[in-house]
């Protein structure tokens, strides 16, 4: 539909597949990861909160990063489930409100990551003054800003985009109300919004991940020095889970986003799928593979339902 006195009034969203026959098995697909996101970061928390020796800096972050995952997913899965059985469209409002919590839950999840490695560079480089220095306080502020940081951050790019017109098409190809798609559409000039992308949003994207890995090097540079075999593999089996998530989910990032407009096609679906979907269900799989603690939490978990 189109609003004459102010662009479209709604878009369709292609999603991943227009052939009818796609339309159910993609619906059991996507239903059943939504359905597995929420029970294992639903798990994830309730073990965390619901166990004392879980009540550390550590485990907050990712109890807290379940919870942001929760949110990030059902952000999109629902809207994709509603669009595999019905219409493709989603009023003007509604594309801008996903595309706005879209930005600020994975803004949140991609500061939650950096969060993590400065925990585990404190707790392995600075040991002795880690309690003091991850004070709950101290917690509490680090995401309140990650939170903070990323709401704003896209506010700013939900409201560059809501200046532009579009009065062409509002045929979406994508899944989800994505900003490179719709910038592709509009019949305005898109050079601000490009400008503040390859800038403002790439030392966004960049930053996060340059601080984890700097992080991470002094990390490995420390344990290096650990006499003890043991003492090496014990610290190293800290920072697995978090460095498997953080390459899952800047990887496919950075596929999506760090590159041109024009060159954004179809198959950055499954990069976009990756980051969104995939890494929302697997990181509470991720999380409790060989960590002693948190399978120690899921069982008394468990063991505390059946009684």
């Amino acid at each position: 539909k189109v609003n004459q006195t102010r662009s479209v009034s709604e878009f369709i969203l292609l999603g991943l597949s227009s052939r009818p026959e796609d339309q159910k098995p993609l619906f059991i697909i996507f239903l059943t990861m939504y359905l597995v996101t929420i029970i294992g970061n639903l798990l994830i928390i309730l073990a965390i909160h619901s166990d004392p020796q879980l009540q550390t800096p550590m485990y907050f972050f990712l109890s807290f990063l379940s919870f942001t995952d929760i949110c990030f997913t059902t952000t999109i899965v629902p809207r994709m489930l509603v669009n595999f059985l019905s219409e493709k469209t989603i009023s003007y409002a509604g594309c801008l409100t996903q595309m706005y919590f879209i930005y600020a839950l994975g803004n949140t999840d991609s500061c939650l990551l950096v969060v993590m490695a400065f925990d585990r560079y404190v707790a392995i480089c600075d040991p002795f003054r880690y309690v003091t220095t991850m004070n709950h306080c101290c917690c509490i502020l680090l995401v309140a800003f990650s939170c903070s940081f990323s709401h704003v951050h896209s506010l700013l790019h939900t409201l560059l985009l809501n200046r532009l017109t579009f009065c062409d098409s509002n045929i979406i190809h994508h899944f989800l109300c994505d900003i490179n798609p719709l910038l592709k559409l509009s019949c305005s000039s898109t050079f601000v919004n490009e400008i503040m992308i390859m800038s403002e949003g790439s030392v966004v994207l960049v930053t996060p991940f340059l601080c984890i890995t700097l992080s991470y090097i002094q990390i490995f540079i420390t344990v290096l020095k650990i006499p003890s075999a043991a003492g090496k593999r014990k610290a190293f089996s800290t920072c697995g889970s978090h460095l498997t998530v953080v390459t899952l989910f800047y990887g496919s990032i950075f596929y999506v986003y760090l590159q041109p407009l024009s060159t954004y096609t179809v198959r950055d679906h499954v990069a976009t799928l990756a980051y969104t979907v995939l890494s929302s269900m697997l990181n509470p799989f991720i999380y409790s593979l060989r960590n002693k603690d948190m399978e120690r939490g899921l069982r008394k978990l468990m063991a505390r339902r059946k009684s």
